[in-house]
């Protein structure tokens, strides 16, 4: 069924009664949720991967992304009533689907700069399968301007743009609470090429989420949307991170200041700490900076020079410490506590815990590191050690703010260790009850 043309009304009606299929391309952490919940919704949905095991456990009714709470009972229940299957060929799905939405992982070097041939993959394998009427969806994000490159790739099909509908509608969504952002944790961004295609697609996404659609006047608009969301907690943790920093030179307890500023309605500082990790809030800035012409973004510059910034003073916190307990770092035991950048997830992109444990390595401390969500394996390609207690460790520095670290016996923990000091990079120990248990305690913002 082909859905450019049809109102709103129209779609929801269609997408409820399973009479359009849709294909989802990338079954990872959000493509997966993504393609579940379309079908837990009515449509029957086609799930593309590259891997063989992955189609194949979606194929059994197994979820293969297990951070997801309530993601098994989801892909089970619509791959048992039919309405979810998955497959390598990614040309066979685009012939058989009405909507193809591209959810590939997007990469990208050290300085933003994307490397998107998994997308142009998609898309060449898409053109070789789109019919008139059909539409195409990116939702990865990207630089504002990507999704519009795509429409070359797409006409190599034989059809010009307008016969075949394209639209941005970017994912906003986490690990961890995918099902719930989907399905109503924020509004849908959508921006298409044309106003039916623009109608289609707010009928797909308001019949899955609760909070409805915004619609905006183009598709680079709608990419900037989500764009726009990530430098703006950029350059607001950087500010956090420099008021933090003021705040160790003049004696003061950032947090403590931070809290009472935030009292005021028009005040929202955010949290200091270790760095800022993950795929997407240190990436999206250099989208800003690298697309810039004639304007130069020089505070999302400086911000992110700031965040990236944050490891090497947490090093500078834990020399600091050391130093004040009359020992040097070289030779010292150090324990990081957290491999992730993030708690509650097992995700290393740009984590804190890389670039300081390279750093104190250089600086001659015997490094090791535990996380709860993470092996053995994991601290090896992280290049340190794996160490389960905290015997002999003369600081414990915590770069992922993991429940489990915020339960810390410190009492017990202060008969283990050797030197009783605690960097705290995720604001996650009570300083009162650290230096109760006789810790030195540190934090970014405190000293």
């Amino acid at each position: 069924m082909k859905l450019i043309g049809l109102s709103k009304e129209e779609v929801k009606e269609a997408f409820r009664k399973g009479e359009f299929t849709i294909a989802v391309y990338g079954m990872g952490k959000m493509g997966l949720p993504l393609a579940a919940v379309f079908a837990d919704h009515g449509a029957n949905v086609i799930g593309v991967d590259i891997n063989e095991r992955v189609v194949e456990m979606i194929n059994r009714g197994e979820n293969h992304i297990k951070e997801e709470p309530g993601l098994d009972e989801l892909v089970r229940k619509n791959v048992e009533a039919g309405r979810l299957r998955a497959t390598t060929d990614g040309v066979g799905a685009a012939k058989q689907a009405d909507v193809m939405v591209i959810l590939v992982p997007t990469l990208t070097d050290e300085r933003g700069n994307m490397k998107l041939g998994p997308v142009y993959d998609v898309a060449e394998k898409i053109s070789q399968g789109l019919e008139k009427g059909d539409i195409v969806i990116t939702e990865a994000t990207m630089p504002p301007g990507t999704t519009e490159s795509l429409v070359s790739i797409l006409e190599k099909s034989g059809l010009k743009l307008g016969e075949f509908g394209l639209a941005h509608a970017p994912e906003r969504t986490m690990t961890g609470t995918a099902i719930r952002d989907i399905t109503g944790q924020y509004p849908k961004i959508v921006g298409a090429n044309d106003g039916r295609t623009l109608e289609a697609v707010m009928g797909i996404y308001e019949t899955i989420n609760r909070k409805g659609v915004i619609p905006m006047s183009s598709i680079k608009a709608a990419e900037a949307v989500k764009v726009f969301e990530g430098v703006y907690r950029d350059v607001n943790i950087g500010l956090a991170n420099e008021l933090a920093l003021w705040c160790e030179e003049h004696g003061l307890d950032a947090l403590e200041v931070f809290q009472a500023a935030n009292t005021q309605p028009y005040c929202h500082l955010h949290m200091p700490g270790a760095g800022v990790g993950g795929h997407c809030i240190p990436v999206y800035p250099w989208f800003v900076i690298n697309l810039a012409r004639k304007t130069n973004p020089r505070l999302t510059k400086t911000a992110r020079e700031i965040n990236d910034s944050m490891p090497h003073h947490v090093v500078e916190l834990t020399i600091k410490a050391l130093n004040g307990a009359g020992k040097p770092l070289k030779g010292s035991n150090v324990l990081i506590l957290g491999l992730t950048f993030r708690g509650g997830v097992r995700e290393f992109m740009k984590a804190a815990a890389k670039p300081i444990i390279e750093e104190l390595k250089k600086w001659g401390a015997n490094v090791y590191a535990y996380d709860p969500l993470c092996t053995r394996e994991d601290a090896e390609r992280f290049g340190t050690e794996w160490k389960e207690d905290f015997k002999d460790v003369d600081a414990i520095v915590i770069t992922a703010d993991h429940r489990e670290f915020k339960e810390l016996d410190l009492g017990k923990i202060a008969g283990e260790v050797r030197t009783k000091i605690i960097v705290d990079g995720r604001n996650v120990i009570d300083p009162e009850k650290a230096e109760k248990a006789g810790f030195i305690y540190m934090r970014v913002g405190r000293v």
